[in-house]
């Protein structure tokens, strides 16, 4: 009777079941396999054995970059610039308006990746029993119940149960993290996409595709991803400035129309200077100072993926790092050696290293061999037998001869070496002492025994474990000073995993991820959050727990960083806010991370967050000079209008300063910028705040110059326009030098010649062309030198008054109406 899809939708069925019941359960004959008929129609029912894909068309997946409020407000100006005739800006909108569409597209197509590596990572065929005969078979035509055969460096092609042969070593570290190959007999499950590192078994199909252990993951990744903190602010700060921007529109179109304007000179004027204060081109600018981030970042073996993870790497305070292949070596090797019974060190080593096979990968065999300090001590013997590692028996022997003799090695289990040799009493418990001290240390033990014809002799236990890093304990110190808290996590034990992150300063406090997470449902939310963020690391740790780990500590308020190098990562990777692929990951990790590392260590970590803070202060010096700038046009411009019936641009003023405007905020992606001690974040209300104080600063500038040019100067109405146009460029072009930084515009950072090279350069063009009245009226020199006079006087006021601000800001308990607008601080994740 063949099973339905339903009675193996659960994988986990099979591991408390029999051989005989799992076969009986799937209708299958371990001697026959299924019949091919039978194989076609559960192909039909189950599907193939391979991760669904959903496409989208292309039209659709382009569609939705055209779509959303920043979008609209940027077709709706491209529309009102087609009517009202106005190609060059129309030009320009549309521009601006793929561009963004563009990055936006390149980005999806990046994370869309990590699926496609995923399905790379399956076994491409497979070794199956049909109607009797042994065929190969794409794995994608496998279904439950299905007799696959498998051997020494097959990749595991569906979720299997063992059900005849010797033995299996089955390496499964990309899968659940464990640092060594785990030994399968008769009976025990294995799961796609791990390799067949010894041995030779049959097996029985429980799960395929998206039902088996490594279907699930891909689910995860498919479903991982957490919403930018960049594009959330993006969103803020466009809705503000295009609420804003509305809003004084609509006071100036009542004003205008009431005062009998021409409806369509109206439109035209109103459409730009909407369209010159929208944020038309906040996200391309934002984008091309991370792109130019990024550059940096790849010189210092650091490839960004996901533009967007610049941002949120600034404001990292918790970064989750994968144990194995991460901190340490992904590389067992061996430690202090305990002779027993009189034998010397080097003899211990010697026999040891006979009971290894040369030929094969084993990890522990390559690891004894590396441990033999004198190679030259193998000369003179001979293997003649070797015996690979027996499940039943637990251990590993080998027949040597030397100088005409014969003698037997074994190395294994140390209880079962113990056994072999049946030492004296005391060294029997000495052998295991040893045991259990390196067992409470995280290491593995062997122990090794020979054979010269008197009987098996204990020789001695051997310590394996998988070292750290040298780079890891002093990038941790450092990732401290930077305010990141460290958390170790680990699919080992949690001996092993305490052991390692003492050793590397991260703390012994190692939670096993059984304690948080079964039966996780009924438990207090809350505790367990409080858990994780108080905990140093965590041990048995599956790809499910990794995913919640992450998860639980975003809700909690905290921007996570992620390691990792395996398939078991990727959930966790594509979730974080940062996923950091490390140098030698598989390419499932590299596709779902936002960040690759290209050299060993975690070092080029800390560097990357160094430069991250950078990019961070230079988009947000941007961001506070557009808002301040959108409400300084705006609302000098309508409140001239309202309350002095004066227009104090024309269009063409607002379109040249809108293009002069463009040189040196482009240049700010360039500039110096400080690097933040802590993490730093979107504190969108602050911003705001800061911006909106400089903007209205700046009107009370525009409006004490304009009083100057009617009052004091006695300027007609083209020249008032004038100077006005040149106070704007003048005035717009130094406050970005103030909001470059926090403090005073003339302590260090310095900008960067580039950014004063453009503002020069923008300001010598707007300075000609009044002087020389082309396209806007004339002004003479002397004037020209009062307008600059002015500027550089407020430009001393608005500092100070900026300064104030922010020393104001970082006082919230001394003052209420400043802390109520401000963000509260996030968590620290620290205990």
């Amino acid at each position: 009777m063949a099973a339905s899809s339903s009675e193996t939708s659960d994988p986990k069925d099979f591991e408390s079941l029999g051989v005989d019941d799992a076969l009986s359960k799937l209708g299958s004959d371990a001697s026959q396999g299924l019949s091919a008929v039978e194989a076609e129609k559960r192909l039909a029912e189950s599907g193939p054995n391979a991760l669904p894909e959903e496409k989208r068309s292309l039209l659709s997946q382009i569609a939705a970059y055209f779509w959303g409020p920043i979008p609209w407000m940027i077709e709706a100006a491209a529309i009102l610039s087609a009517v009202a005739g106005d190609i060059e800006d129309l030009i320009i909108i549309l521009v601006m308006l793929l561009l963004n569409a563009a990055i936006g597209f390149w980005q999806e197509h990046q994370a869309s990746n990590a699926l496609s590596a995923l399905k790379n990572q399956l076994a491409l065929t497979a070794r199956v029993r049909r109607d009797g005969d042994w065929q190969d078979l794409p794995a994608s035509d496998l279904v439950p119940g299905d007799i696959v055969h498998l051997r020494l460096g097959d990749v595991i092609p569906a979720d299997v149960k063992l059900i005849a042969g010797s033995y299996l070593s089955v390496d499964q570290a990309a899968l659940t993290g464990e640092s060594l190959p785990v030994n399968k007999a008769i009976g025990d499950m294995a799961f796609s996409g791990s390799l067949a590192k010894q041995g030779e078994m049959d097996a029985l199909v429980t799960a395929t595709g998206v039902q088996t252990f490594f279907g699930k993951t891909a689910q995860l990744v498919a479903g991982a991803g957490a919403k930018s903190h960049f594009q959330q602010a993006v969103m803020r700060v466009g809705d503000f400035l295009i609420v804003a921007a509305l809003a004084l529109a609509v006071v100036l179109i009542a004003h205008e129309l009431m005062a009998g304007t021409p409806f369509l000179e109206l439109l035209q004027f109103v459409l730009i200077l909407v369209v010159a204060s929208i944020p038309v081109a906040m996200p391309a600018v934002l984008s091309v100072t991370m792109a130019l981030g990024a550059l940096a970042l790849s010189k210092q073996k650091a490839i960004v993926a996901r533009l967007q993870s610049i941002e949120e790497m600034a404001g990292v305070d918790v970064l989750c790092s994968d144990k194995t292949g991460t901190l340490t070596q992904n590389r067992l090797t061996l430690g202090d050696p305990l002779p027993l019974g009189g034998t010397a060190t080097d003899d211990l080593l010697l026999s040891a290293a006979l009971a290894c096979s040369q030929d094969n990968d084993d990890p522990i065999d390559q690891a004894i061999l590396a441990g033999v300090p004198d190679k030259s001590r193998f000369e003179g013997y001979r293997q003649t037998g070797f015996t690979p590692f027996d499940p039943v028996s637990k251990r590993a022997s080998a027949k040597v001869e030397h100088a005409g003799t014969t003698l037997s090695v074994a190395k294994g289990a140390p209880q079962a070496i113990v056994d072999l040799a049946s030492p004296p009493e005391a060294e029997a418990s000495a052998a295991m002492a040893e045991v259990e001290r390196l067992a409470a240390k995280g290491y593995r033990a062997l122990a090794v025994a020979e054979d010269r014809g008197e009987g098996w002799r204990l020789l001695g236990i051997l310590a394996l474990y998988d070292p750290p890093r040298e780079d890891s304990a002093p990038t941790i110190a450092q990732a401290r000073e930077h305010g990141i808290a460290v958390k170790m996590v680990t699919g080992d034990d949690v001996a092993i995993g305490r052991e390692i992150a003492g050793e590397l300063g991260i703390g012994k406090a190692i939670l096993p991820a059984s304690q948080l997470f079964d039966g996780a449902e009924t438990r207090d939310n809350s505790a367990m959050a409080h858990q994780i963020e108080r905990a140093d690391g965590f041990a048995r740790v599956f790809p499910e727990h990794k995913y919640r780990i992450v998860k639980s500590l975003q809700d909690e308020g905290h921007i996570v960083a992620m390691t990792g190098d395996g398939v078991n990562d990727a959930p966790a990777l594509k979730q974080a806010d940062v996923g950091i692929a490390v140098s030698g990951a598989t390419d499932a990790a590299r596709a779902a991370a936002a960040l690759i590392l290209t050299e060993p260590g975690l070092s080029t970590i800390v560097r990357a967050v160094d430069e991250a803070r950078r990019i961070f202060e230079r988009m947000l010096s941007y961001t506070i000079y557009r808002i301040a700038m959108t409400i300084d046009i705006m609302v000098f411009v309508v409140l001239a209008t309202v309350l002095l019936d004066f227009r104090p641009l024309t269009a063409v003023m607002i379109i040249l300063l809108a293009l002069l405007d463009d040189i040196p905020i482009m240049a700010i992606a360039y500039d110096r910028a400080k690097v933040s001690a802590k993490p730093v974040v979107w504190n969108m209300r602050r911003t705001i705040l800061i911006a909106t104080w400089l903007g209205l600063l700046s009107v009370v500038e525009s409006f004490g110059l304009l009083y100057m040019g009617r009052e004091l100067w006695a300027l007609g109405i083209d020249e008032l326009q004038s100077i006005m146009f040149l106070q704007l460029v003048a005035g717009g072009h130094l406050l970005l030098l103030l909001t470059r930084t926090q403090g005073f515009f003339f302590l260090p950072p310095y900008p960067a010649p580039i950014l004063l090279g453009a503002i020069f350069a923008t300001q010598a063009v707007a300075v000609l062309m009044c002087g020389l009245g082309w396209p806007v009226p004339q002004l003479d020199w002397q004037t020209i030198g009062l307008v600059w006079g002015y500027n550089l006087a407020w430009m001393v006021v608005l500092d100070v008054l900026k300064v104030a601000a922010y020393r104001t800001l970082d006082r919230p308990r001394r003052h209420e109406f400043f802390s109520s607008l401000a963000v509260p601080p996030r968590p620290s994740g620290r205990p």
